[in-house]
């Protein structure tokens, strides 16, 4: 089955007849709705459906498109990724770019917000001090992608409270780069490699579900400062739709109060080293 047919097909499977106004029936035999209730929600034929389903519509229209994601309730992740699916000439895959130097620069200025460069496949490409001290160790031996580092670090599912959600999220990313550009081999390579490394993985990644979060609540539980709290904002670069900014924000008092105390005690140790001549 194709990768727009796998979709449709798990979109159709979590909607229940009830919810759309039509009878359960005594007798069904499939998870959600049937082939022909979804083609009678969206207003197309029962073939129709079907050969798209298939993969064997060719260049379907946005109105026929729109119709089927109105039938299946689909959000606007969902219908973007639907779009991407359907495209009969996926775009070329972006050439890869360097960090700007003025964008290192920038958030290695955010001396108490943590922040990373990552790029559409969630490697990270550039990283600031305190997020060397609340992400991951970048410089060291952590994994410089996110996905890696949340599926094949062991040590994430006890420091990350919320793990499921992150990495559930982190799959979804993926899910939809897949959709934008189909012809991606490192994207595929880097999915063949979780999906052989991690059950977790491979769950996350059959349920065939898409996000576009740009912010989200996130909870560390720190070695040293214990449970930090933080607001996540993943900010697209104007011009640029490969890079993201990610920045963690203080989401209550004591996480703020020990990024403080931590950004202070490293200006204190650069001022008084002394000066190399």
């Amino acid at each position: 089955m194709s990768a727009l047919g796998e979709f449709l097909q798990s979109r159709r499977a979590r909607v229940r007849p009830e919810d759309v106004g039509l009878r359960p029936g005594p007798d069904r035999r499939v998870t959600g709705l049937r082939r022909e209730e979804a083609a009678l929600l969206a207003n197309v034929s029962v073939d129709y459906y079907v050969r798209l389903e298939q993969g064997r519509a060719a260049n379907p229209s946005v109105a026929v498109l729109n119709a089927v994601a109105d039938a299946l309730r689909m959000d606007q992740a969902e219908r973007d990724h639907l779009r991407s699916l359907a495209c009969a000439a996926p775009p070329a895959v972006p050439p890869k770019t360097p960090v700007r130097p003025q964008l290192k620069a920038m958030i290695d200025a955010m001396q108490d917000l943590p922040a990373i460069v990552v790029d559409r496949l969630s490697n990270v490409l550039a990283w600031n001090s305190a997020a060397l001290e609340v992400v991951a160790d970048f410089e060291g031996s952590a994994h410089r992608n996110l996905a890696r580092l949340y599926f094949l670090d062991p040590d994430s599912r006890d420091y990350y409270a919320d793990w499921e959600t992150v990495a559930q999220d982190a799959v979804a990313v993926l899910r939809r780069a897949s959709a934008e550009y189909a012809d991606d081999t490192e994207l595929a390579a880097l999915v063949e490699e979780l999906r052989a490394a991690s059950l977790e993985f491979e769950r996350f990644w059959t349920s065939q579900d898409v996000q576009n979060r740009s912010h989200c609540p996130k909870i560390l539980n720190h070695p040293v400062a214990g449970q930090l709290t933080f607001s996540l904002e993943s900010l697209q670069l104007p011009g640029d739709d490969t890079q993201f900014v990610i920045t963690y924000t203080s989401a209550d008092q004591a996480t703020a109060a020990w990024l403080s105390l931590r950004s202070a005690g490293r200006m204190r140790e650069r001022s008084g080293r002394t000066p190399s001549r």
